[in-house]
C-alpha cells in the first residue's frame, strides 16, 4: 500500500508542474501584461513599468518561471486585488464552508444514488427504473443556477421553510473552532448553532447535488447491469450462495469500481461547482469569492484558485486509487 501511495505521488508531480507552466504562460499572455491587468485601463506606462519592477516581470523568462513555481511552492499565491489580504489567508478562511458544502453535497448523492441506481437495475423496465433514468436525465440538464433560485423561491420565499441566505442566522451567536458551522456547534454544545447551520446547508447541498446524484444514479445503474450479466455472477448463483452474499459481495462491490471513479471526479468538480451555488444562496465560501474575483479581473485569486483546485483533485485521485486497492486487491498488484 505504501508503495502504491509513493508511486501515485510521484506520477502527479509532472501534471502540476505541466499546469503550473499553462497558468505562468496565461499570465504573461495577458493583454498588456499582468500589470495592465491589475492595474486597469488607465494605467499610465510609469504605472505599468512600476509594477513589472515590483513583480520581477522584467527579468528574463526562466528566471520568472522560477520565481512564479518558487512562490507556489511555498504558498505564496500572492495578494488579492480586492481585500488586500495574502490569497492564501482569503483562501483557508472561505474554504471551510464550500468543504462543508461540498461533503454535504456528496453524502445526498452517494446515499441516495448508489441505492436508487442499484434498485433501478434489479427493477430494469419497471417504474422506479423509468423514473430513476428520467430524474437522473433532468438532473443532468438543468442548469444549477436555474434551480438554485427555483429551490430558493419555493421552500425559502413561498413557504419559509428555509433560510435563503448565509450560513447562520444573525442572531445566532456560535463558537468557531474548524470553521465547519455545523460541527462547531457540536464540539462546542451549541447544538442550537448546528441546528441553525444544518437549515441553511439543506438547500444549497440539494443544488450542489443535482448533477452528482443524476451521474452516480446511471453509472451504478449500467455498472450493475454490466456485472450481472458476468459469468462469476451465474457461477455464484449456480452454486447456491445466498442472495444478499450474491448482491453485496459479487454484484455491488464490482459494480462498484467505476462509480467510485466517478464519485472522485465528481467531488472535484464540486469545488467548481459551488461558485454558482454560493452565489445565489450568499454562503460565503470560495465560489463566491471565486464570482467577485472574476469581475474583479483580480488574478491572483484565479491563478491560486486554479492551482488549489489542482491540488484538491490530485488529492482525490490518490484517494480514489486508495479505495480502488482496497475494493479490488488485484490493482495493488499492478
Amino acid at each position: 500500500m505504501l508503495r502504491l501511495v509513493i508511486r501515485r505521488l510521484l506520477q502527479l508531480i509532472p501534471t502540476l508542474l505541466g499546469l503550473s507552466v499553462l497558468l505562468f504562460l496565461w499570465l504573461n499572455r495577458l493583454p498588456g501584461g499582468p500589470a495592465s491587468a491589475i492595474l486597469g485601463e488607465r494605467a499610465t506606462e510609469a504605472d505599468v513599468a512600476r509594477i513589472n519592477r515590483a513583480l520581477g516581470l522584467d527579468q528574463p523568462v526562466y528566471v520568472q518561471y522560477w520565481r512564479f513555481l518558487k512562490r507556489i511552492a511555498e504558498l505564496d499565491l500572492g495578494t488579492s486585488t480586492q481585500t488586500g489580504q495574502p490569497v492564501w489567508d482569503e483562501f483557508t478562511l472561505r474554504f471551510p464552508a464550500t468543504v462543508e458544502l461540498s461533503i454535504a453535497a456528496m453524502i445526498i448523492a452517494v446515499v441516495v444514488g448508489v441505492p436508487l441506481g442499484y434498485l433501478a437495475a434489479r427493477k430494469r423496465g419497471g417504474w422506479l427504473d423509468v423514473a430513476s433514468v428520467s430524474g437522473s436525465l433532468v438532473g443532468i440538464c438543468i442548469p444549477v443556477f436555474f434551480l438554485a433560485m427555483i429551490l430558493r423561491g419555493i421552500f425559502s420565499v413561498e413557504l419559509g421553510i428555509f433560510p435563503s441566505y448565509g450560513r447562520l442566522s444573525t442572531g445566532i451567536d456560535a463558537t468557531s473552532v474548524t470553521g465547519l458551522a455545523t460541527l462547531d456547534g457540536i464540539l462546542t454544545g451549541e447544538f442550537d448553532a448546528t441546528w441553525d447551520a444544518i437549515m441553511h446547508l439543506i438547500l444549497p447541498a440539494i443544488t450542489l447535488a443535482s448533477i452528482p446524484l443524476a451521474v452516480i444514479v446511471r453509472m451504478t445503474r449500467a455498472s450493475v447491469l454490466e456485472v450481472v450479466g458476468e459469468d462469476y455472477i451465474r457461477t455464484a448463483v449456480s452454486k447456491g450462495l445466498e442472495q444478499k452474499v450474491v448482491r453485496g459481495r459479487h454484484i455491488l462491490r464490482n459494480a462498484l469500481l467505476p462509480v467510485i471513479t466517478a464519485i472522485g471526479l465528481l467531488t472535484g468538480s464540486l469545488l467548481s461547482g459551488a461558485v454558482l451555488t454560493e452565489s445565489v444562496f450568499t454562503f460565503g465560501g470560495i465560489g463566491s469569492f471565486i464570482r467577485t474575483a472574476i469581475d474583479a479581473r483580480d488574478y491572483p485569486v484565479l491563478v491560486g484558485f486554479i492551482m488549489f483546485i489542482a491540488m484538491i483533485y490530485v488529492l482525490i485521485n490518490l484517494l480514489v486509487d486508495l479505495a480502488y486497492s482496497l475494493i479490488d486487491p488485484r490493482v495493488r498488484v499492478h
